[in-house]
C-alpha cells in the first residue's frame, strides 16, 4: 500500500507541495487542482509528482451530479467529465465522487429517496454518461461508498458495478462509511474481510479513518481520527497490500494539517509493527 493524506498541505508551489509529501514519508497524493485551473498549472503539479516519485491516487469531483435542478445537474456532470478527462491525462488511479441526491438541500445528505429505484437508475445513467463522454483509458471513475446513499454495502457496490457495466468503472473503498449498524461496528473485522472478498480487484483506492460508538441513546457512531476509535487498521492495511502493493490509502476528513500529521504518525507507527 501507499499512504497519503487528503490535505494538499500548505504550500506555495507544485515543487513545495511534492516535497512536503516526500518529507512526511508519503508515497501517494490527492491531486490539488481541478481541470479549470489551466493546463500549465495542471501539468506543473503532475510534473512535480512525477519527479518526486509520487503516485497520483485520486482526482475529486465532490459535486452533486444528481442535482434536482436540471441545469445544475448538467453543470456538475460536465464538471465530472472534465475531472475524469484530467485524471486520465495525468495518470491518476481514479476520479471519485459520491452518488449525490436530487431529494434534499444537502448535496451529499441522507434522504429516503436515495434508496429508491428512481435514484438507482439515475445514478447508473449518470455514471455511464460520465465515463462514455470522458473516454478514460488509464484511470477509473469511482463512487465512494456512503452511509446514506448508494452504494452502502459490498453487495450493493457489486450490483452497481454490474449495472453500470463499464470497464473503467472501479470501486472506491471507504469501509468506515459503510459501518452503519451494531453488527458491522462490533464485527468490523468480519465486515472488512467481506469488503475485500467481494470487491477484490475492482478496488482502485481506499480511504483511511476511524469510527467510535457513542454512549448516548440511540445507536450513534462518530467518525474520528485514526487511533481514536475501534477500526482494525493493521488488518485493513494488510488486505490492501495483499490485493495490490501500490494500493493508495488516503487519510481524510481532518480539520488541519496538524491533525493530519498526528493521524499520520499513528498510522506509520502501526506500519512498523
Amino acid at each position: 500500500m501507499k499512504l497519503g493524506v487528503s490535505s494538499s498541505l500548505k504550500h506555495s508551489s507544485p515543487e513545495e507541495w511534492a516535497a512536503r509529501h516526500i518529507a512526511l514519508g508519503l508515497e501517494t497524493v490527492v491531486f490539488p487542482v481541478d481541470h479549470l485551473s489551466g493546463e500549465d498549472t495542471i501539468m506543473a503539479y503532475k510534473h512535480a509528482a512525477d519527479e518526486a516519485g509520487l503516485q497520483i491516487a485520486e482526482v475529486g469531483v465532490w459535486r452533486n451530479t444528481l442535482a434536482a435542478d436540471p441545469a445544475e445537474r448538467e453543470k456538475w456532470i460536465r464538471y465530472a467529465i472534465g475531472q475524469l478527462k484530467m485524471a486520465d491525462r495525468i495518470g491518476a488511479r481514479c476520479c471519485v465522487n459520491v452518488a449525490g441526491t436530487p431529494y434534499g438541500p444537502r448535496w451529499d445528505g441522507g434522504y429516503r429517496g436515495n434508496f429508491s429505484s428512481e435514484c438507482w437508475d439515475m445514478a447508473v445513467a449518470m455514471i455511464r454518461r460520465i465515463i462514455d463522454e470522458a473516454e478514460p483509458r488509464r484511470t477509473f471513475f469511482s463512487i465512494e461508498s456512503m452511509p446514506w446513499m448508494i452504494p452502502g454495502s459490498p453487495d450493493e457496490y457489486l450490483r452497481l458495478l454490474a449495472d453500470v457495466d463499464r470497464p473503467q468503472f472501479g470501486a472506491h473503498l471507504d469501509v468506515v462509511n459503510m459501518i452503519t449498524s451494531p453488527q458491522r461496528y462490533f464485527f468490523n473485522d468480519d465486515f472488512l474481510r467481506e469488503c475485500f472478498e467481494k470487491l477484490g480487484p475492482k478496488i482502485v483506492s481506499c480511504h483511511l479513518k476511524d469510527i467510535l460508538l457513542l454512549e448516548d441513546f440511540t445507536f450513534q457512531l462518530r467518525e474520528c481520527a485514526c487511533g481514536e476509535g475501534t477500526f482494525p487498521y493493521i488488518d485493513y492495511m494488510k488486505m490492501a497490500t495483499a490485493l495490490n502493493p501500490d494500493m493508495p490509502m488516503i487519510i481524510e476528513h481532518l480539520d488541519s494539517d496538524e491533525a493530519y500529521l498526528k493521524s499520520l504518525k499513528y498510522v506509520k507507527g502501526l506500519m512498523k509493527n
